[in-house]
């Protein structure tokens, strides 16, 4: 059985670009049983991820699976990943603050992406292991990443940093990954001890999915009018026949029978199933939206705009440390392996971009305040619209009054002196 399979560092190409190969740990998947838990099964698997001896987290992944199936839960984590996803950001220098536009390049790429969204996982599932692939380079000739994939939650042990090549091994019997020759590809979100919001998540989502099981068990016995078909008749076939003749009513709704026999619809009294149903449902959603976004009125219901402004400003508190969280993550323990894998970042950290974004009327008013009271660069407007500025548009008469040649032309402009 090959366990360890260790990829030397290859410099190739005419070039001299360098594509480096990563270090790889040869796991035995396994296919997850997709099976049905209860409030008692999720207590037993919390109970062996704590487990201080022997921590095991198998158990409790198959709950978070379902947990992560969850409509409502899905469109809350969405949300809150989506507003950090949809933030802007920068590469700064670290020496003095200033902004390396260029150095965006490297970042604007489908991994980089993809490595968010795993960081931002962590906080649901409680700890990612994301391995960095391949450096190889993009259609520019920079260099990038050929992806980045999470190392299967099952075969990590984050308590005693370990992987495990087999699910059920202990842990004793796993690869150290702080180790030099696979932490270089490797960066751990999350805590070791953290068992993520799915833990608490679960308390409303497998009531939940019961509860919709029950109410589809209630529609099926209550919804639809019982048929009752009465006969005098003592022949077994004719009584088979006009069971048939029952069972093919549902798309027909006509039959044809005897004179002694009786058909009776008769219609279920039972009207309470929306209160003991819909309502417990919509209690798991609202608990739901509380613990992922820290309120329900974003995603669930409105009410007066002083209200919407405080559930918003919650939300948005979330948001901030997610972000942080996840800049955290990129200056700390990726820029660090992009410098080491020569990648041009030495010397830049990765921040928010904090400045305001203006609607197009307050854009231009923005900037004619600036053009009235101020003496601008003309690069600001060359840079921001992608045009060429060649002097200031003078009227005729001005023209006219101006001497001959570009120099001359722009002599006496205020802005662009």
């Amino acid at each position: 059985m090959k366990l360890l399979n260790t990829i030397k560092s290859l410099v190739s190409g005419d070039s001299g670009n360098r594509r480096i190969k990563r270090q790889v740990i040869d796991l035995q998947l396994a296919t997850d049983a997709l099976t049905r838990h209860d409030i008692a099964d999720w207590r037993m698997a919390w109970q062996r991820a704590i487990n201080v001896i022997n921590p095991d987290r198998r158990a409790l992944y198959d709950i978070y699976r379902d947990v992560d199936a969850d409509l409502h839960l899905s469109g809350c984590v969405s949300q809150r990943e989506g507003f950090v996803m949809s933030r802007d950001f920068k590469l700064v220098s670290v020496a003095d603050d200033t902004e390396h536009p260029e150095a965006m390049h490297y970042f604007d790429q489908q991994w980089f992406k993809q490595f968010c969204h795993l960081v931002l996982q962590s906080v649901y599932w409680g700890h990612s292991l994301i391995e960095l692939g391949d450096v190889v380079t993009d259609a520019d000739g920079c260099p990038c990443l050929s992806e980045v994939r999470l190392i299967p939650r099952k075969h990590v042990v984050p308590e005693h940093r370990r992987i495990l090549p087999q699910q059920g091994m202990s842990w004793q019997s796993g690869y150290d990954y702080t180790d030099p020759q696979f932490s270089r590809w490797l960066i751990e979100a999350g805590q070791p001890d953290d068992l993520g919001l799915y833990l608490k998540a679960a308390t409303q989502t497998i009531p939940k999915k019961n509860m919709l099981a029950f109410w589809d068990a209630f529609g099926e016995v209550f919804g639809m009018p019982m048929r009752v078909a009465k006969t005098s008749t003592r022949d077994d076939k004719e009584k088979n026949r006009i069971l048939q003749l029952m069972a093919g009513m549902g798309n027909s709704q006509s039959i044809v029978v005897d004179q002694e026999t009786d058909i009776q619809f008769i219609e279920s009294a039972r009207g309470d199933a929306y209160n003991v149903y819909n309502q417990r449902v919509d209690r798991a959603n609202s608990e739901l939206s509380k613990l992922i976004i820290g309120q329900t009125m974003t995603i669930e219901d409105g009410s007066s705009l002083s209200q919407s402004q405080t559930h918003l400003k919650v939300f948005e508190d979330l948001v901030d440390k997610d972000a942080d969280m996840l800049r955290d993550v990129i200056n700390n323990q990726l820029l660090p392996r992009l410098v080491a894998f020569g990648f041009p970042l030495q010397g830049l950290r990765f921040d928010w971009d904090y400045s305001e974004n203006y609607t197009p009327e307050q854009q231009v008013s923005y900037e004619q305040m600036l053009l009235q009271n101020y003496e601008l660069d003309p690069s600001y407007f060359e840079e921001k619209y992608g045009v060429k500025i060649k002097g200031p548009k003078l009227s005729p008469m001005m023209s006219a009054q101006q001497p001959d040649g570009d120099e001359k032309l722009l002599r006496g402009s205020r802005f662009f002196d």
